[in-house]
């Protein structure tokens, strides 16, 4: 089928989604529909603290000075792309993470009291025994509008990738408001939450195998119906 394939996320992990997206031959147009913004937070004493447990890039990207307290903690890690941003301020990754940020809890090895540094709306977790955390939230999402992009969705046959359940809530309200019908809208959530969030209505709601950016882009390119992408091999390889 062919679908306009539509991503919401704020920046900068837009820009990722966008070139990722397109690397594996995908057309696809991008829209911020909300923005992360900073929040004060108060940082326990570092020395009651034996590492970071990280949900999201956005924690390191908007943590602000506090961060500088504790970049000689281990940073346990939601995914790849959480680790890459941890790395890039100079913190060390103990774990990585790749079915959701419950899994990477479930594997420290107690006895482990954790900083979680997080935003505003937040999945909970429960620690296993031996480890315990504390929380801070370091950042909220602030919604935007969704009206540069009514004209495509509009047309019909769009296909939305939604990364968070924020984003899926603030997406149908605006659908509502702007009098896009969703029944002309296909669905790609990065998990049962995020599509829960979205509400009914939908022509169609499609979640991704496992909670990744890799995942939900190649549901979107199956639904695409494209054929399956090939790195093309370079000169000098077999």
């Amino acid at each position: 089928m062919s679908f306009h394939l539509l991503a919401l996320r704020p920046q900068p992990g837009l820009d990722g989604t966008l070139d990722k997206a397109r690397a594996i031959g995908l057309a696809i147009t991008g829209l911020a529909l909300s923005e992360i913004r900073a929040v004060a937070w108060d940082c326990p004493d570092p020395a009651g603290i034996d590492g970071l447990l990280i949900g999201s890039a956005n924690a390191i990207l908007h943590g602000g000075e506090n961060l500088a307290r504790l970049t000689a903690k281990p940073v346990y890690a939601v995914g790849e792309a959480t680790a890459a941003a941890a790395r890039a301020a100079e913190f060390t990754v103990a774990m990585t993470g790749s079915g959701g940020l419950q899994g990477v809890l479930d594997a420290i090895a107690p006895p482990c009291h954790l900083l979680r540094i997080a935003g505003e709306e937040h999945v909970p977790l429960t620690p296993p025994e031996g480890v315990t955390f504390a929380e801070v939230i370091a950042y909220r999402s602030v919604p935007l509008p969704l009206d540069p992009v009514t004209p495509l969705l509009a047309e019909g046959n769009a296909l939305v990738l939604l990364h968070s359940a924020a984003t899926a809530r603030h997406f149908a309200e605006e659908c509502d408001r702007l009098a896009v019908p969703r029944a002309r809208i296909t669905l790609a959530a990065l998990g049962p939450r995020i599509a829960t969030a979205a509400g009914a209505g939908w022509a169609a709601v499609h979640i991704a195998p496992q909670p990744d950016e890799a995942a939900v882009l190649q549901l979107a390119f199956d639904l695409c119906g494209q054929p399956r992408f090939i790195p093309p091999v370079s000169a000098g390889q077999s």
